[in-house]
C-alpha cells in the first residue's frame, strides 16, 4: 500500500518539529544570524506548538521574535555545580566564582550602557559597580589592575560573544589582556534583555541566603490545590528527564516519586516524542539515552588521554563501591601510567601531574551523574556500575550507548 501525502507531510512535520525541540535544547538561545540561523527558522516556523509543550511540561517559557528565539530553561535542581559556564572551547577552564560576579557586573553594566563599548570602559563600569558596599561586605573586590583579573573579563566576554550579546568591532581580547590595546563591541540590546530566566524580577527577591533566593527567583505561583502541586511535579520530574544525566529515585521527594510510579509511561513517552531521546528504566533510577548523542555536554567515554583516564577510574570506583579518598586516586593514576602511559600524551605521564588528573576525571564523572563528592573523598552511584571491566554495553547517561571495554586512545 503506498502512503499517502497526507501520512508523508506529517511525518515530515514530525520530523522538523523534534529537530526545532533538539535545537533548542542544546542551545536555549538561537539568533537568526550566525551558525544556528537554520535552527532559528525551524523554532519560529513551530514555534506555537513548542511554546505549548515546554509551558505544559516544564514551565519553560519560550520566547520569539524576529531575531531571537529564547528558551527560559530552570534547571530541576538548582543546586547541581556539574555544569558550570565555560568560554566557547571546551577545553576551556569552568567559570570561577570570580568569573560569575564578573558576568554579573558586565551584564548589570551594558544594560545601562549604550550601542556601542569598548572593552577598557566596561572595565572600568565593572570596578565602580564593584565598591558598591553589599558586594565589599560579601568579599568581592575588583581593580582589573592585574592579569589574572583582565583574563577573567576576557573570558566572560568571549562568553558573552559566543551567545550573541556582544559582536566584536575592532581589537582583540588578548591585546586588552596584555595592556597592549582595547576592544569595540556592538551590543545586541534584544538578546541581552532575554538573557534572564526567572519568574519574578530579582529585585523582588527578599531571601537573604544564597540558595533560597535562587528557590524564590524561580518559583512557582503559590500550589494551593492538588491539580497546581500535581502540574508542579510533573514539570520539575520533566525538567530533570530532560537535563539530568540520570533521574535518582532516592533524589525525590515522596510526593515526586509516588508521581513517578503511577505517571512514568507517560512523562517518559511525552519526552520521547518530541525529542526522540529513549528511556532506559533501571532499579535505581531513569535515564533519557540518546541515539544521536548530540544532546550532551559531556560524554563518556571519550577518545584522547583524559578520555581514557576517566574510564579507567570509572572502572576502579565501580568495582571499589565505597567511598574512596582522592589520594587514592592520584595513586591509581601513577599506576596506570606504567601500565598505559605509552598511549597517553607526554604531559600526563609528569610527575606531579596526578592531581590535575583525577580532579578532570571526577569533575567528568559527577557531570554525568556517576559519582558523588565530598570532602573526604569520591564514592560511586548506582549507575556507575555499567562501566565495570567487560566486554559489555553500557549506558552512557544523557548520551548514547558506548562500549566499556578498555582500548588503547590516541595521544
Amino acid at each position: 500500500m503506498s502512503t499517502s501525502l497526507a501520512e508523508v507531510l506529517d511525518g515530515q512535520h514530525a520530523a522538523d518539529l523534534r529537530k526545532a525541540a533538539r535545537a533548542l535544547l542544546r542551545q536555549p538561545l538561537l539568533l537568526a544570524r550566525g551558525p544556528y540561523a537554520d535552527e532559528f527558522r525551524l523554532v519560529r516556523r513551530h514555534a506555537s506548538e513548542l511554546r505549548e509543550w515546554f509551558d505544559r511540561n516544564t514551565g519553560w517559557a519560550l520566547h520569539t521574535d524576529a531575531e531571537t528565539a529564547r528558551l527560559h530553561k530552570i534547571p530541576g535542581v538548582l543546586t547541581d555545580p556539574t555544569h558550570p559556564a565555560r568560554e566557547a572551547t571546551r577545553a576551556a577552564a569552568p567559570f570561577t566564582r570570580r568569573r560569575y560576579v564578573l558576568l554579573c557586573l558586565a551584564l548589570a553594566a551594558l544594560e545601562r550602557g549604550e550601542a556601542q563599548i569598548a572593552l577598557g570602559r566596561l572595565a572600568d563600569q565593572v570596578v565602580l559597580d564593584a565598591a558598591d558596599p553589599h558586594l565589599v561586605r560579601a568579599g568581592i573586590h575588583f581593580t582589573l589592575d592585574r592579569r589574572d583579573e583582565r583574563l577573567d573579563l576576557a573570558a566572560v566576554v568571549r562568553l558573552l560573544l559566543a551567545i550573541g550579546v556582544l559582536r566584536r568591532v575592532a581589537g582583540d581580547e588578548d591585546a586588552y589582556v596584555s595592556g597592549a590595546g582595547d576592544v569595540l563591541y556592538d551590543v545586541e540590546r534584544r538578546v541581552l534583555a532575554g538573557l534572564l530566566a526567572a519568574r519574578c524580577g530579582p529585585s523582588t527577591v527578599r531571601a537573604e541566603l544564597p540558595a533560597d533566593r535562587l528557590t524564590e527567583l524561580v518559583a512557582e505561583t503559590a500550589l494551593d490545590s492538588d491539580e497546581l502541586r500535581f502540574r508542579a511535579i510533573r514539570r520539575s520530574l520533566t525538567r530533570r528527564l530532560l537535563d539530568d544525566p540520570v533521574l535518582y529515585y532516592d533524589e525525590l521527594t515522596d510526593a515526586e516519586l509516588g508521581y513517578l510510579t503511577r505517571q512514568r509511561g507517560f512523562l517518559t513517552a511525552r519526552v520521547t516524542e518530541l525529542t526522540g531521546l529513549v528511556a532506559e528504566v533501571r532499579a535505581e533510577g531513569i535515564a533519557m539515552v540518546d541515539p544521536d548523542d548530540d544532546l550532551t555536554d559531556v560524554r563518556m567515554p571519550e577518545q584522547g588521554t583524559h578520555g581514557h583516564i576517566t574510564l579507567l577510574l570509572a572502572e576502579y570506583l565501580a568495582a571499589a563501591q565505597r567511598l574512596v579518598p582522592v589520594g587514592e586516586l592520584a595513586l591509581r593514576v601513577r599506576e596506570l601510567a606504567v601500565e598505559h602511559g605509552g598511549f597517553w600524551a607526554r604531559s600526563a605521564r609528569e610527575p606531579g601531574m596526578e592531581a590535575e588528573l583525577v580532579e578532570q576525571a571526577v569533575a567528568r564523572l559527577a557531570a554525568l551523574g556517576l559519582v558523588s563528592r565530598s570532602a573526604h573523598g569520591v564514592a560511586p552511584r548506582p549507575a556507575l556500575a555499567r562501566y565495570a571491566v567487560g566486554e559489555t554495553v553500557v549506558l552512557e547517561p544523557g548520551g548514547a550507548r558506548a562500549p566499556a571495554q578498555r582500548k588503547a586512545v590516541e595521544q
